[in-house]
């Protein structure tokens, strides 16, 4: 409440409400709770506001999710007709054309995002017969009372439903508090006994049926402002705020004070109630941010609940990964298992690339996840854990690992594994993303060159390239029980073998050998190279940035780095000698072929793939899926914490 309420200043208690200096009283709407907040404003002689969940309010109710949206009034409320509210002010007065603009975008954004005002359920599935929607509320709703409906108006619009749509089914919509048996709906089981009437009583989200309803019959609910956005007719039985404006069918006369505004446009309606009325916080940072916004980030993760099957046993996941998990698979309800695979889990989500046996005794059915390209400041995940492990046991207490910002959950194979398909590759060899797209992505590639991010964003002593050299090649070291090189180098397999390679393809080059960070930090077994380097490059460099190397070489070289990918993105020449995701696009110079690509890309479309359509991110600060843009903008504060 307090984000929301910024800049204002609070004060909370009847106490302090009496004796201190205030400018109004805030109030919750007309329920019973606000009669104490009246009678003060009456004794102190001040005006009192009225403040109600916005019409996107959040992703789901509860205690975990608050709401992110409030609309503020201090002439009344939005569902009492009984006196005029801010809400209509805003909607009778004349918009701009730029607020016209603005809300007929927001309207199709609104359409595209599939929100409404909860948002947590799944999509309630339309018939396939054309309908139309009868939407149904709760017993004793305030709305309704003060919406000057009754129960007599539910019944009356049952009936002008049947009448009005002789040929189509009727769908009666229960409120999801009846479904769940907390309050009672108004139709009774002798008025639902029509041949016609489906009852949908699944309390799911209500997007794919007003998207495809013919009509849509309300007294008071929002459902019927949210139909209007789909561009359905609406019959208003009682006087909701969208009632009265010329864009509904009214059964009852609309208060002068509407009626003398004259005709409204839909956009007078959109910008009123989700710009003007209502302000939000952003659900990561908690501080105001635009409706637009908030659809958008509500919107994503409407789209990751519907991205998974429902339940899935999940395998090879530490304890400190299971949770992460959740936030990455948020609508799938998941059973961690050990090692046995039960018959009741239909899906099965394993940690890494699945064995043979466990692929081929659930064809089709693993879904396999792993860190996505954006990793983090500092070392992987796993290296934090066995440091903290290792802490542990000397008796000094450290902090698990932070969470990841993003996962790959990839129901085809996964990325490093050039022996079967993945969902990246099959979207790189088919996909034909749009100019907004490209655009898209070159914006988040210039970005990410701009911010120097890297996979692991460490900091080091800068290299400068001595002057008089004509070549300068970059060979950066893995850890060579990495499984990207088991799954993804069907030739060279070792740093040292790398290196003679390169040496051998161009023998006149300085070549600059770069041991991994993690081999250099003495987490893990370091190679045969580590050693023997010099005895085939020019130079070795333990402690150095790679993102301050790629200013300084001309070509890179590697097996299945994804340094080799960074160096994609700075325009940088790379040769690849494994399979790597990146490599048979025509944008590398390959040693091996891959029969399922050869198709050429652009690097955007590259980036689009790999970055955008495949990856997932979830904020460290919300929980909440967020976009690759966001989760640039959490690694650079997380990186400038860390060095701070």
């Amino acid at each position: 409440m307090k984000a929301l309420l910024s800049p204002f200043s609070l004060v909370r208690g009847s106490g302090r409400c009496g004796r201190e200096q205030l400018d109004a009283l805030l109030a919750w709407g007309r329920k019973p709770s606000a009669r104490a907040a009246e009678r003060l404003a009456v004794a102190r002689g001040l005006p009192i506001w009225r403040c109600e969940d916005a019409f996107v309010r959040s992703l789901g109710l509860g205690a975990d999710c608050p709401p992110l949206g409030l609309v503020l009034d201090d002439l009344g409320i939005y569902y009492d007709v009984s006196e005029p509210s801010r809400l209509e002010q805003l909607i009778a007065r004349n918009h701009s054309p730029d607020e016209l603009a603005r809300a007929m975008n927001l309207q199709r954004l609104w359409r595209e995002q599939r929100v409404s005002k909860y948002n947590q359920s799944a999509d309630v599935p339309a018939p396939v017969q054309p309908y139309v929607l009868v939407v149904d509320q709760t017993v004793a709703d305030i709305s309704i009372r003060l919406g000057s409906g009754s129960q007599d108006q539910f019944a009356a619009m049952l009936a002008a439903a049947l009448r009005n749509h002789p040929g189509l089914k009727v769908v009666v919509k229960t409120h999801p508090d009846v479904v769940s048996g907390r309050k009672k709906g108004h139709f009774t089981a002798e008025q639902l006994a029509d041949s016609r009437i489906t009852l949908d009583s699944s309390g799911g989200h209500p997007a794919a049926l007003l998207e495809l309803a013919e009509a849509v019959y309300v007294v008071t609910s929002q459902l019927g402002f949210e139909a209007l956005m789909w561009g359905k007719e609406v019959y208003c039985f009682g006087l909701p705020f969208f009632a009265g404006w010329g864009l509904t069918h009214d059964e009852l006369p609309a208060p002068s004070r509407r009626a003398s505004a004259g005709q409204r446009q839909l956009a007078d309606l959109v910008h009123a109630a989700l710009v003007e009325y209502a302000v939000y916080i952003d659900p990561h940072t908690l501080k105001p941010c635009e409706v637009e916004d908030l659809v958008c980030s509500i919107g994503l993760q409407r789209q990751r609940l519907a991205a998974d099957p429902a339940q899935a046993g999940a395998l090879g996941f530490t304890r400190w990964k299971r949770p992460f998990l959740r936030r990455f698979m948020p609508g799938c309800e998941l059973s961690f298992l050990r090692s046995r695979v039960r018959q009741r889990h239909r899906q099965i989500v394993h940690w890494g690339r699945a064995s043979e046996q466990l692929l081929l005794a659930h064809p089709g059915r693993v879904i396999q996840v792993e860190d996505g390209f954006l990793r983090s400041v500092g070392f992987g995940n796993k290296i934090h854990l066995r440091i903290v492990q290792l802490l542990n046991n000397v008796g000094i207490r450290a902090a698990r690992p932070p969470s990841p910002l993003s996962w790959v959950v990839d129901h085809q194979g996964v990325y490093y594994d050039s022996t079967r398909p993945s969902a990246l590759e099959s979207w790189l060899a088919t996909a034909d993303p749009s100019i907004e797209q490209l655009e898209r992505a070159a914006a988040l590639r210039q970005r990410l060159v701009q911010e120097a991010i890297t996979k692991y964003n460490l900091s080091a002593p800068a290299w400068h390239r001595p002057s008089g050299l004509r070549r300068v090649v970059l060979v950066p070291g893995q850890v060579e029980s990495d499984a990207s090189i088991r799954f993804g180098a069907p030739g060279i397999r070792t740093n040292l073998e790398l290196l003679k390679a390169v040496r051998n393809a161009e023998p006149d080059a300085y070549i600059i050998y770069k041991p991994h960070p993690d081999v250099v930090a003495g987490l893990r077994r370091s190679s045969v190279a580590e050693s023997q380097a010099l005895l085939v490059a020019d130079l070795v460099l333990r402690e150095a940035s790679v993102q301050q190397l790629f200013a300084q070489v001309d070509a890179v070289h590697v097996l299945t780095s994804l340094a080799g990918f960074e160096a994609l993105l700075r325009g940088i020449e790379v040769h690849v000698w494994g399979l790597p995701f990146y490599a048979g696009w025509g944008l590398t110079k390959d040693a091996h072929s891959c029969s399922r690509r050869g198709r050429k890309l652009s690097l955007d479309a590259l980036v689009f793939g790999a970055l955008i359509a495949y990856p997932r991110y979830v904020s460290r600060r919300s929980g909440w899926q967020i976009t690759p843009e966001q989760a640039i903008d959490e690694l650079v504060a997380w990186r400038a914490s860390s060095t701070a």
